[in-house]
């Protein structure tokens, strides 16, 4: 049965999960970080990929209930590894440590994207992971937060915790 909403409901609902998007990009990726992306698109051609990016994938894909942040992480891993996006591979492999994956988790999810996707992919993979893990650590020491293991936690004690 189809259901007729108002533009006004539609935009609201938007609103909505952009900014529960918002909240786990902050989350994940880190205030500092997110900011910055968001004060980069400072036109409505670049606004729009940032407002998709929070709406579409931080705020439909990531609240969903189903899969641990830890583990989204490491599927992100995989494949941007496996498609070259070093950039993005550099700022998910610091969410992957801030969503509790170990260091060890990490690496062996680059040898299996190696592995299936080829050695120069992972070549690339281990060169630029490696490097985000020490600016990780680094950052977590310059916040006094040490770099001990994270645990990640489930959608219902997330969702306890914005209350």
């Amino acid at each position: 049965m189809a259901v007729n909403y108002t533009p006004e409901e539609v935009q609201k609902a938007r609103e909505v999960i952009r900014n529960e998007g918002i909240k786990m990009r902050y989350k994940v990726a880190g205030k500092e970080y997110v900011d910055r992306a968001l004060k980069a698109a400072n036109n409505d051609f670049a606004r729009s990929m940032q407002e998709y990016v929070s709406e579409a994938c931080w705020g439909s894909i990531w609240t969903r209930p189903g899969l641990e942040l830890k583990t989204r992480s490491l599927l992100n891993l995989a494949m941007l590894c496996a498609l070259n996006r070093s950039a993005e591979l550099a700022t998910h492999c610091k969410g992957a440590l801030t969503n509790g994956a170990s260091e060890v988790e990490i690496r062996e999810v680059i040898l299996q994207a190696a592995c299936y996707c080829g050695m120069p992919a992972g070549m690339e993979g281990f060169r630029v992971t490696g490097k985000a893990i020490e600016e990780w650590k680094k950052e977590q020491e310059a916040k006094g937060t040490g770099v001990e293991e994270h645990t990640d936690i489930g959608l219902d004690q997330r969702l306890k915790d914005d209350e």
